[in-house]
């Protein structure tokens, strides 16, 4: 078995709200806000690096969780915007936690890669021990700030996100998930000669019909419906996204905890971020399921299942 110990973030402070955004790339603040519900996002400062927005939320959760980096049995770091291919991000978070022979590795998958994480996390944690997941994202480098490039630079920020996912104890049992790729659809989302490339007609058509799905199907397997779910943790791509899955799911707003207005679209980032917020204003054990679900470059896409207990 696998449990969900604790969640962990860092923002940097850089506050970018619609009215400095707007006369970039030639809207209305007030388009944009209807556009996705971003009313502002976060930019990282000169000399953050994907790794070290990632070290901090790192030592976020493990304070949270009252744990010891030298505790980890694994690393698994998700990133679509680390400043070299390979090594990723992961080695260098490790060393930043002190760490000198720790198994570090990348997942470089953007908007969906810390959902993969916690499914890989999932499995190996009663192998190795403790592994924490990280999505850590430096987009605003990766987009164009004109108006040719103004329906993605309106939607991404910067930040990251963590969680601690232990074999013996936690707030939640992870009780299953799933995982799917279409690999014939993965031009329309992409990270390309160091910019973010969005079809995002496509993309939104492709969200709406793939999450929904994946979330039913899991939660049938496990004889659970989406009224039973006490919380949707989603990766925050777009307001009007989520919405339209709350229709589509018939379940209410309320129950998808949404903080894309404050931070954007920070790709793998997002889920976590949302997660450590949901925790910190819910610290009490879990009494009802949780649902986790992304979609996001590959195409990759996905959902799982938390528990009480």
């Amino acid at each position: 078995m696998a449990y969900l110990r604790a969640f962990g973030s860092y923002l940097p402070t850089r506050r970018v709200t619609n009215a400095e955004m707007a006369p970039l790339v030639g809207a209305d603040p007030e388009w944009i806000l209807a556009a996705c519900g971003i009313e502002e996002r976060r930019y990282a400062a000169e000399d953050d690096t994907v790794a070290s927005l990632g070290v901090m939320a790192a030592r976020d959760c493990l304070q949270k969780a009252g744990a010891a980096a030298a505790d980890l049995g694994m690393i698994l770091a998700a990133s679509g915007s680390s400043e070299r291919f390979c090594p990723g991000p992961a080695s260098q978070i490790a060393a930043g936690l002190g760490l000198a022979s720790t198994p570090a590795l990348d997942i470089p998958v953007a908007s969906c890669g810390s959902l993969i994480g916690l499914v890989l996390a999932a499995q190996l944690s009663a192998q190795v021990g403790p592994v924490l997941v990280l999505g850590s994202e430096i987009l605003s480098r990766r987009i164009d700030r004109t108006p040719k490039g103004k329906d993605t630079a309106i939607l991404f920020g910067d930040g990251a996100g963590a969680c601690l996912v232990g074999p013996d104890t936690g707030f939640a049992r992870i009780a299953g998930s799933i995982l799917s790729t279409d690999g014939a659809a993965a031009e329309i989302l992409k990270v390309e000669r160091e910019r973010i490339v969005m079809e995002g007609k496509s993309v939104i058509l492709h969200a709406s019909r793939k999450i929904p799905r994946a979330i039913s199907d899991l939660l049938a397997r496990h004889q659970l419906t989406p009224a039973s779910v006490g919380v949707f943790l989603l990766h925050q791509a777009n307001l009007n996204l989520i919405e339209r899955l709350a229709g589509t799911l018939d379940v209410p707003l309320e129950r998808f905890f949404v903080n894309i207005a404050r931070y954007g679209n920070t790709s793998s980032a997002s889920m976590l971020i949302v997660a450590d917020e949901w925790r910190q204003a819910h610290p009490e054990p879990a009494a009802a399921p949780l649902v986790f679900s992304a979609f996001g470059a590959g195409l990759n896409w996905g959902a799982l299942l938390a528990v009480p207990g």
